[in-house]
């Protein structure tokens, strides 16, 4: 995992390079076009795959798309994509273009980012992956306030549990849970997620809830696929000693929500994320088992690609998340050296 210590702030690179410069220099106004719109359009063009693609992610028409690519060609005089019916691709002066094309809206935004200094407000539309349970309860918190903050920004919230291809899909920045393994982002430490083992009152039989960890493995049990599936290892918090045992699950999931609705009709027991169950213990509608052990906690990022220069609207969205994270309940802030903020 790419270490967190690059800040989403604003910095002017050195010089465009002379092919760059030569670049800009070349292509002129065409009619009702501007040089930076075209370019921008033909980087995403490019990065999303298809113009269709490019055409939603910028919020546009496909014909719109179309056309645009069309005046960059004529303006440069040369052929920069190859399409077919099922394929596109870039023609040899098409990856020259792309590369120019890639620094010098860098360049551009740097130059914006620079001149507006403080007074740079976010705007424009925010795509953010996060997960389907954290995006549906937990994080509506943050995103509100920031749209509230906020007038000039408007935001995509996907719900996927997936990683997402950020420069394909047009992904800003995504919320993810788990260790980050891909050394091409860069990943915050946000905070920690609890868990714990729950089960409906009963599913033990009659008599107290089980009080060590080998009697759990007898149960009836739940498996959120994602993070376990055939075994269960729980820790003593007093000690950190280690209990490991296999189960055997009735069902299989990749939805918490699923999870704890299962675990709530008596199903089996579960390992489960402690917010989303803390109002079901709270009620007597679910047991917290063994309440001196507990699963590995999962820890959160916010992930996002490496550039030169980030927007305002992901600067900002940045620094809330961050704020609000560990303040959520049922998160525990992540340590220092874990977090590497400094």
């Amino acid at each position: 995992m790419k270490a967190p210590d690059v800040p989403l702030s604003s910095s002017v690179p050195p010089p465009a390079s002379k092919p760059l410069a030569e670049a800009a220099a070349a292509l002129p106004l065409a009619a009702g076009g501007d040089r930076i719109e075209l370019m921008q359009t033909f980087v995403r063009i490019v990065e999303a795959g298809s113009l269709s693609a490019a055409a939603a992610q910028l919020g546009t028409t496909q014909p719109t798309v179309s056309r645009r690519l069309q005046m960059l060609e004529r303006a440069f005089g040369l052929k920069l994509l190859q399409r077919s019916t099922h394929v596109m691709k870039l023609t040899e002066d098409g990856q020259r273009c792309y590369a120019h094309a890639k620094d010098l809206l860098e360049s551009w935004q740097a130059i914006e980012a620079d001149l507006r200094g403080a007074r740079d407000e976010p705007r424009g539309r925010l795509r953010v992956v996060v997960p389907h349970a954290f995006g549906q309860d937990q994080l509506i918190a943050p995103l509100t306030e920031y749209l509230r903050r906020h007038p000039g920004v408007s935001v995509e919230w996907l719900l996927h549990d997936r990683r997402p291809d950020f420069l394909a899909e047009g992904i800003d920045c995504a919320i993810q849970v788990g260790e980050i393994e891909d050394d091409a982002v860069i990943a915050i430490r946000l905070a920690e997620v609890p868990r714990i083992v729950v089960a409906a009152p009963g599913l033990w039989g009659d008599g107290e809830p089980p009080l060590h960890p080998e009697a759990l493995a007898v149960l009836p049990w739940l498996a959120l696929q994602t993070y376990y599936r055939e075994e269960v290892l729980l820790l003593r918090e007093a000690d950190g000693v280690r209990s490991r045992f296999a189960i055997q699950p009735r069902m299989y999931t990749d939805s918490l929500y699923a999870l704890r609705n299962a675990a709530l009709v008596g199903l089996g027991a579960c390992v489960v994320s402690a917010w989303v169950v803390a109002e079901d213990i709270a009620q007597g509608r679910l047991v917290h088992l063994l309440p001196e052990w507990h699963a590995l906690p999962l820890p959160v990022h916010l992930v996002y690609p490496p550039a030169r220069h980030y927007p305002a609207k992901l600067r900002v969205f940045n620094e809330l998340v961050r704020a609000h994270m560990p303040t959520l309940a049922g998160m525990h802030r992540p340590s220092a050296a874990s977090a590497g903020l400094g």
